[in-house]
């Protein structure tokens, strides 16, 4: 009976041993780091070469950076195959560039077989008749195109920057290697950070502009294009003033849930090397532990916030897994199915106070998407508390419905109005509403809107 107990203590012991052990391997010991990010060797890796494709179901697709034209993958079927152009109209086509990360079609058209060569010999892919919004249930597998033509398209560009030199070591961005990060200014003050999405709007943070909406609004400005973001190099450029701002219904100001907002700009950004878009990530995107994405601000480089920066930093930090990040060590449950972590288990590198906001991007095939938004943690770059950041997939539709929504107000106000009658109406807003009398989703249109 004494070996027997002995037997039961011993293996009760190593069971302990073996929690402990597990425990103390996914909790790193709370060592203290005084910089937020001290002593980093970055590097910037080429962009990976290869089509754009995206899950749905059992569907893939994706648009051929050869010749644009629009290829889908069914089931387990090897060959990529091209869309008959028959039953094809722009909605779909929008639909597509959306799944993609992609804000709206720019350009479609029907391509003759005879001017695509002959590699595409195992078929083509047509859309059923009961057309409908589901990309995974509208293909049907063909022999052969009845129009003898196929779809060819290109969506809202965005994600890509002007060719700069690699930077190696240190941890200040230079002009243009972030052309959608922007600074937002509330009573000229630094108050967020925030991402460029399309000539006028800008994705930030909900706890940003929660508690500065109207009639407040017109105290924001929106700079974009910079680094430095001193008063005497910012005076140098010309800020943007918002029209409007839309936070997230759902956000939830104490579990921190629903963190995102948008900012329209009163006029459109001009697009240059400096000033670029950054695409969205695609639907149901989740990225796995240990991808690397890169995080840039202007926060504090000190967990106490002695210092804030006069000029744009960067960071490379890795997603760490929703289910790592939930922990008993690091969150214990408090990370929602809309939020994801990236940092380290041993701090030294995080967003701080005055990044919220801002972009956490990540490289997919050649273009960068917004992962992420700079939203919440405990302290800064502290062990086992990595950065929390709303999960920008997760908000895709609103984003789009809410963009859709002011467009098209936007649209029939101009019609009422066509002659710029209104005094609170610019030139510029006339402008840009003119070229919208197209329609939403015309190539001629305003970026502003579909």
């Amino acid at each position: 009976l004494l070996a027997a107990v002995c037997a039961v203590a011993l293996l009760g012991g190593l069971a302990v041993g073996v929690w402990f052990l597990g425990e103390s391997l996914s909790c790193v010991p709370p060592y203290h780091f005084a910089l937020v990010a001290d002593s980093l060797l970055l590097t910037d890796r080429e962009p990976i070469s290869g089509g754009i494709f995206n899950q749905s179901g059992s569907v893939f697709y994706r648009i051929s950076p050869e010749n644009s034209l629009l290829e889908i993958q069914l089931g387990k079927l090897p060959a990529w195959l091209p869309v008959c152009y028959e039953r094809w109209n722009s909605s779909l086509g929008t639909l597509v560039c959306r799944q993609l990360g992609y804000l709206r079609l720019t350009k479609h058209k029907g391509v003759n077989l005879t001017d695509i060569g002959p590699n595409y010999t195992d078929g083509f892919v047509q859309i059923t008749p009961e057309h409908n919004s589901n990309l995974e249930n509208i293909w049907q597998l063909r022999g052969s195109c009845v129009t003898g033509k196929v779809i060819a398209l290109q969506c809202f560009e965005c994600g890509t920057r002007a060719k700069l030199p690699r930077i190696i070591g240190g941890v200040e961005a230079t002009l243009g290697r972030w052309p959608w990060q922007v600074s937002l200014y509330y009573s000229n003050r630094h108050t967020c950070g925030g991402s460029i999405i399309n000539s006028q709007w800008v994705v930030t943070a909900a706890h940003c502009v929660h508690n500065y909406r109207l009639p407040q609004v017109s105290s924001w400005v929106v700079y974009a294009g910079i680094v430095t973001r001193g008063s005497a190099k910012v005076a140098e450029h010309t800020g943007y003033a918002v029209e409007k701002i839309i936070y997230n219904k759902d956000y939830n100001h104490r579990s921190h849930d629903g963190d995102i907002a948008l900012m329209k700009l009163r006029t459109p950004l001009n697009f240059s090397d400096t000033i670029r878009p950054v695409c969205l990530p695609q639907y149901d995107y989740d990225p796995p532990g240990g991808t690397q994405c890169w995080i840039s601000g202007w926060g504090y480089t000190q967990p106490e916030g002695a210092h804030s920066p006069d000029t744009l930093k960067e960071a490379p930090v890795p997603i760490i897994s929703t289910k790592r990040c939930n922990s008993s060590c690091m969150y214990n449950g408090e990370i929602t199915s809309r939020m994801l972590c990236a940092g380290y288990t041993e701090g030294k590198v995080d967003a701080c106070q005055g990044d919220s906001g801002g972009p956490l991007v990540c490289q997919d095939e050649n273009v960068w998407r917004l992962v992420g938004v700079v939203s919440w943690g405990s302290g800064c770059a502290e062990p086992n508390h990595p950065g929390v950041y709303t999960k920008v997939a997760e908000f895709l539709g609103w984003i789009y419905d809410m963009i859709e929504v002011n467009c098209l107000s936007c649209a029939h106000e101009c019609r009422r109005h066509f002659r710029c009658e209104r005094t609170e109406m610019t030139e510029a807003v006339c402008s840009a509403c003119r070229a919208t009398e197209e329609g939403p989703g015309s190539p001629k249109g305003s970026d502003g809107c579909f």
